[in-house]
């Protein structure tokens, strides 16, 4: 088998609201994508680690004006982690990190708190945990998937990786395997078994190679608005002030992989309806249609909208809305011209394989098999 070519420059923005709807505002049934990062925590996986952490928003931003029946659609992702000796060993190195969800802060928080430790890898156990637990969408026309990291052999552990496999496609989730080394390694371990099983891919990457980040003349713009964004979030409710303070957070974290391009790339997302937080966020909640504003207490809003009645507190979080739309739309008019900038650029450099240009050239064609349209760059 050939090794795929996996040089593809995709920077953007994406998607849009109502994770927890079966029904948009409109009428419409909403449309989706699900996807799964098996991460493989063992002694060696640092460097896969890493490149998780920088490039989860570039995997998410693949679907940048993807269209599905004349619909954008959400991101939902799930985090797990095997082969780490820390984990239990009656679940067979085998942790749940996030279950499939739109909390893109929560996700990147758990990335930046994994280590790495010793263990052993069971592939199939892992594939089968992602594939019952989790909360797959039953439609056979949503795209979702599995991507699972490592570099052991893939048939190692009680549970048959053969059999993992055949489970998660009869569920109509494809499983995608990345080896993280040589490709004829991979091949000899049984690597390609999603792809010979569960109409997946199997890809081949350097994890311990530094992400290549093409820096552009719209990033310092785009790094500006994405702090102007941040001031039209309104907190509420019991967990609205820790939320707000893990959304600082997270882009400190973002700013500390800026070799990376993992700045820029988060701030995209933000600067698209896939950051989605009805959770804690006024404005997310309202477009959500879960506040209701007879019910809502003093205390669990901002001081600045504690003395307002409801009109003004209507008013209130119309007035950061329309200011995060237009902030928004400048960051998505500036990251269009960075797009075509990095293209350019990207032809004139030599790419690594890393994880990121793996998992979004695959998602991006396996979603096209589902009748999902992407806008050609």
């Amino acid at each position: 088998m050939k090794r795929k070519h996996l040089l593809v420059l995709l920077a953007g923005s994406l998607i849009s609201p109502l994770s927890a709807h079966k029904v948009a505002p409109g009428g419409k049934k909403e449309c989706k994508v699900q996807i799964a990062i098996l991460l493989d925590t063992s002694g060696s996986m640092n460097g896969l680690i890493e490149q998780t952490k920088t490039q989860l928003w570039k995997v998410v931003n693949t679907f940048i004006e993807a269209k599905k029946a004349g619909q954008v659609p959400f991101v939902e992702v799930a985090l797990y982690e095997y082969g780490n000796s820390r984990l239990d060993h009656k679940a067979h190195w085998v942790r749940q990190i996030q279950p499939l969800t739109r909390d893109l802060d929560q996700v990147s928080e758990d990335l930046f708190g994994l280590t790495t430790s010793g263990g052993d890898e069971f592939c199939g156990a892992v594939i089968t945990r992602a594939t019952a637990d989790l909360k797959w969408d039953p439609s056979p026309q949503v795209y979702k998937a599995i991507f699972i990291a490592g570099n052991e052999p893939f048939n190692q552990g009680p549970i048959q990786p053969q059999e993992a496999c055949r489970e998660a496609i009869g569920k109509g989730v494809v499983v995608n395997t990345i080896h993280c080394g040589a490709e004829n390694v991979g091949l000899s371990g049984g690597w390609n078994t999603g792809q010979l099983i569960a109409e997946g891919s199997f890809l081949v990457i350097n994890h311990n190679a530094a992400v290549a980040h093409i820096s552009a003349p719209q990033d310092a713009q785009i790094m500006k608005l994405n702090t102007a964004i941040n001031g039209t979030y309104i907190p509420y409710g019991k967990i609205g002030a820790t939320k707000k303070n893990q959304q600082i957070e997270q882009d400190g974290n973002s700013v500390k992989k800026e070799k990376a391009g993992a700045h820029v790339q988060r701030a995209v997302t933000k600067a698209t309806s896939n950051y989605w937080n009805a959770s804690w966020d006024l404005c997310d909640a309202c477009h959500a249609g879960t506040v209701d504003w007879t019910k809502v207490k003093a205390a669990d809003l901002p001081e600045a909208m504690r003395k307002l009645d409801i009109e003004g507190r209507k008013k209130y979080v119309a007035e950061h809305q329309a200011k995060r739309d237009a902030l928004r739309k400048k960051i998505q008019e500036l990251n269009k011209a960075r797009t075509a900038f990095v293209a350019r650029k990207g032809k004139e450099l030599a790419q690594e394989n890393t994880l990121d240009f793996a998992v979004a050239k695959t998602v991006r064609e396996q979603a096209m098999k589902k009748g999902y349209q992407f806008e050609e760059k």
